[in-house]
């Protein structure tokens, strides 16, 4: 059974404008310079589109990896999913989902994954993975509406299941 959370972002931006830079490959690496993340496969640079992959290549805890995701499903400009296609995970689908909220949107990340590991696998996922995972993706999204005022742009995250 995949460990799963969910990061909720609030944006003054419209559901459009998130859709789109959330699917921005350059965004992405933006976002993620502190792991030297970029985009060495596939779709590397601008927009990326269902059923186009893009393989990554980064550092986390200490480790270089390589991972390729393939957009599986979209419905613009309210949400895409990806699944990791190759890489360290036994599985991770994330699903981005764009909701109009007053002026703004949330934007909502829903992110399941398992780990490859033996018997102690399903406590390391919770304890170490869930929660590097859920840091990168809230810095990933601050990153995104970094553009508006800090008040203005509330992320939020439910535990683990």
């Amino acid at each position: 059974m995949p460990v799963a959370f969910v990061c909720r972002t609030r944006s003054t931006m419209s559901p459009q404008e998130l859709f789109d830079l959330s699917r921005n490959i350059d965004a992405h690496v933006g976002s993620m310079k502190h792991s030297r993340e970029k985009a060495i496969g596939g779709v590397t640079t601008g927009l990326i589109s269902e059923g186009e992959t893009v393989t990554w290549q980064a550092w986390h805890l200490g480790v270089r990896f390589r991972m390729t995701s393939r957009i599986t499903r979209m419905e613009a400009p309210t949400s895409f999913s990806d699944e990791q296609v190759k890489g360290p995970f036994k599985y991770l689908r994330h699903t981005h989902e764009f909701r109009p909220e007053g002026s703004g949107t949330l934007m909502v990340d829903t992110v399941e994954f398992a780990a490859p590991f033996g018997p102690l696998g399903r406590l390391v996922e919770k304890l170490i993975l869930a929660r590097y995972l859920q840091n990168l993706i809230e810095k990933r999204n601050e990153f995104l509406v970094a553009e508006i005022p800090p008040a203005e742009a509330q992320a939020s995250t439910d535990s683990w299941q």
